[in-house]
């Protein structure tokens, strides 16, 4: 028995994955010339991870969205050296990153208890500054929210995303027949009967052209990039998402889908990968899963189907292959077990490269001792 429990994030009108903040140092106090006396330094800003946190907590809580270090003292006859101005802490959900506005990063909040320092306090005054204190470091910062799941669904509308992720769980989520159905990003997270937990996140589906921002395109890309493996999900018969829209096959689906993750960030691809090929149910799936499995063992033999803009430049290589149909159950268990084997087997060679680093690590300091 495998059990889920479900996260859902509210629609995206309301759910906030980015966040855009003033923040400040606080100025350093002044120092006493006649007596030598130091300013306490300003207090700095911080942005740390915490429990129970989300950007939109944070918008409502504070409107104004503007964070100040407290103001060192000044330096008196009774305190020479005056104390220092209280932190700024803003606190910000695990899996953030936090920009300037040009861009550079300042860092990511990977677990909680991760800090990252965004507005340094002024400095005390003192006679290296002829007791004249200085400023904080001001600045405007993004908050970036990326979720983190083990897995992440990658399809187009009504590819059968939702409803996969339903079966899995025994869940009920708003599905319907037609595309755009989910428009709410939403964690999965099963549970296997020794307790190990597997998350799996379900994000709106990419229309072509996502990687040029088109429809939800970079809501939906950037979250890829904080899961550890790729889930592809396509619809045996083919996707048409408009009647002036191409139709594309099975095939074709799985290629555009790898397109436009290149297009978007290549590296999303170096990320391990699995195929869910959904409603096996309707007739002659099992024909066309035969001629799809074909295709992908030489994909490049049939590149002749694709225009030249939907090939991609490496094709994926999939672990696993797995037919399934949301609407009989079939094949749902069997890709319950491949995910647990896929996971597994990237967590053993993540524990193997820690243990060859800590090894190479040992067998230098001895090195140097000898």
């Amino acid at each position: 028995m495998v059990y889920i429990s479900r996260i859902c994030f509210r629609k995206y009108g309301n759910f906030v994955d980015n966040l855009r903040l003033f923040v400040r140092g606080g100025s350093g106090g002044m120092g006493l010339p006649r007596l030598g006396g130091q300013g306490g330094n300003g207090g700095d800003v911080w942005i740390v991870a915490a429990k129970d946190m989300t950007l939109k907590k944070i918008k409502d809580k504070y409107s104004h969205k503007r964070f100040l270090g407290g103001t060192g003292d000044n330096s008196s006859v009774r305190a020479l050296k005056g104390v220092n101005g209280k932190d700024a802490e803003v606190f910000a959900p695990v899996g953030i990153t936090v920009t300037t506005d040009d861009g550079r990063i300042l860092g990511e909040l990977n677990k909680e208890g991760d800090r990252i320092l965004v507005a340094k306090g002024g400095s005390g005054g003192s006679s290296y500054t002829g007791f004249k204190p200085s400023k904080g470091k001001v600045k405007h910062i993004r908050l970036d929210l990326k979720l983190i799941a083990d897995l992440g669904l990658v399809g187009f509308p009504n590819a059968g995303k939702s409803s996969l992720l339903t079966a899995l769980s025994n869940a009920t989520p708003q599905i319907a027949s037609y595309a755009f159905t989910t428009v709410r990003p939403e964690i999965g997270k099963v549970m296997y009967p020794d307790y190990k937990q597997i998350s799996v996140a379900d994000l709106p589906g990419l229309i072509e052209g996502a990687y040029m921002n088109r429809g939800m395109g970079h809501k939906f890309l950037k979250h890829v990039e904080r899961t550890k493996q790729l889930l592809f999900v396509v619809d045996i018969c083919g996707f048409q998402l408009a009647s002036k829209t191409a139709f594309r096959s099975a095939f074709e689906t799985v290629q555009l889908l790898t397109k436009e993750l290149e297009l978007y960030k290549e590296e999303l691809l170096s990320k391990p990968a699995l195929l869910v090929v959904n409603k096996m149910d309707l007739p002659h799936a099992e024909d066309k899963l035969a001629e799809l499995k074909e295709q992908l063992k030489n994909p490049e033999e049939f590149s002749d189907l694709l225009p030249d803009d939907m090939i991609p430049k490496n094709y994926l290589i999939f672990k696993h292959v797995v037919p399934v149909s949301t609407v009989t159950g079939f094949g749902i268990d069997h890709l319950k077990s491949c995910i647990r084997h896929s996971v597994d087997d990237v967590s053993a060679m993540e524990t193997n490269a820690i243990h060859q680093e800590r090894l190479q690590a040992l067998r230098s300091d001895l090195h140097q001792h000898l």
